[in-house]
């Protein structure tokens, strides 16, 4: 089985930093794209940022400038760093892989969801 264990949401008061972490693990072949979403009661989940296995990046508008995705593929781990974070940036940010095992051509995962609250 294939697991997306997130971890770093909390509480952090505007214009503070968080770090999220999201680890996948299980019998896996290779992860090709990981990312985060996040999502709020009654609204879509909308992307934050996606990194490819060789590392290019795709951000949304509301991300660029103050949101860095990185990964380490001998970890299987997909980071987010957060700064300058505002009331808007509350939500559910929810991790996402694209993970190949060796008897699928690939699927998608996501994790259990960790929350971000930013607020004073």
């Amino acid at each position: 089985q294939v697991q997306l264990v997130e971890s770093g949401g909390g509480l952090v008061q505007p214009g503070g930093s968080l770090r999220l972490s999201c680890a996948a693990s299980g019998t896996i072949f290779r992860v090709y794209d990981m990312g985060w979403y996040r999502q709020n009661p009654g609204k879509q989940r909308e992307l934050v940022a996606l990194i490819a296995r060789e590392g290019s990046t795709d951000y949304a508008d509301s991300a660029k400038g103050r949101f860095t995705i990185s990964r380490d593929n001998a970890k299987n781990t997909v980071y987010l760093q957060m700064n300058t974070l505002k009331p808007e940036d509350t939500a559910v940010y929810y991790c996402y892989a694209r993970i190949q095992r060796y008897s699928d051509y690939g699927n998608n995962y996501w994790g259990q969801g960790t929350q971000v609250t930013v607020s004073s």
